[in-house]
């Protein structure tokens, strides 16, 4: 369907479930884009890119940008020292494109470079890992004051909540890989020991504390386990 600007600025406001494309100019998708950011509650949100290729047609080019326009009464609070509240979204996922690209240009021009396949494997990774840490923390309510109102994080705060958030994922991909096995076995409890214990009372126990399921206590709920047994040891 063909739709000179005017008339498709009035369907984004009907088509508020999405499940649609647009093809556009430049300009005109400039302002597309700002309103329908603006109609999900924030311009931070959008970003947006220009699709072409080189003259011989061999390369795909792209140009990854955020939002159009400038927040000049932030960007003076914050010169002034004053509290600020910016939504990054847009500027990180326009960023966070051109890194994709990079890689996957760096890779398609050396397929047999090891060292660029890895790369283009560890920039896919740290992306989709920082965009869902980026995602969640406004799905948790704790976003920038665009989208949670006047309680809404400060910038400083919440790129600090969204880096412990990456940080967080990021580790928890590296405690997945499989551990290196222990060399020296645990020494056997005799069996006339067991005895003297009740196991379905233990079980209990290890089951209060093994919040995840899955058969382990981390440290912060062994912790919570000794201290409240006191058993725990004392500083001196």
């Amino acid at each position: 369907t063909h739709l000179i600007s005017d008339a498709a600025t009035m369907q984004l406001i009907r088509w508020t479930d999405g499940g649609f494309g647009m093809a556009s100019h430049n300009y005109d998708g400039d302002m597309l884009t700002d309103q329908i950011a603006q109609v999900h509650r924030s311009p931070g949100f959008i970003t947006s890119n220009l699709v072409g290729r080189s003259d011989d047609g061999s390369t795909l080019i792209k140009e990854f940008e955020a939002s159009h326009g400038t927040v000049t009464d932030m960007w003076l609070d914050h010169l002034a020292g004053k509290e600020t509240s910016l939504n990054p979204l847009g500027l990180v996922e326009a960023l966070l494109g051109a890194l994709r690209h990079a890689a996957m240009l760096e890779m398609e021009a050396n397929p047999k470079d090891k060292k660029a396949q890895e790369m283009h494997a560890y920039v896919n990774n740290f992306s989709d890992t920082l965009r869902m840490a980026l995602h969640n923390t406004f799905r948790y309510g704790q976003g920038t004051r665009d989208m949670t109102g006047p309680t809404g994080f400060t910038t400083e705060d919440f790129i600090d909540k969204v880096a412990w958030r990456l940080n967080r994922y990021l580790d928890a991909q590296v405690e997945e890989q499989a551990p290196p096995e222990l060399k020296e076995e645990d020494l056997a409890i005799p069996t006339d020991k067991l005895t003297e214990f009740d196991q379905k009372a233990i079980l209990k126990l290890f089951d209060k504390y093994d919040k995840s399921g899955e058969g382990k206590i981390d440290f912060k709920n062994f912790s919570k386990m000794l201290m409240k047994m006191g058993v725990a040891p004392k500083k001196n």
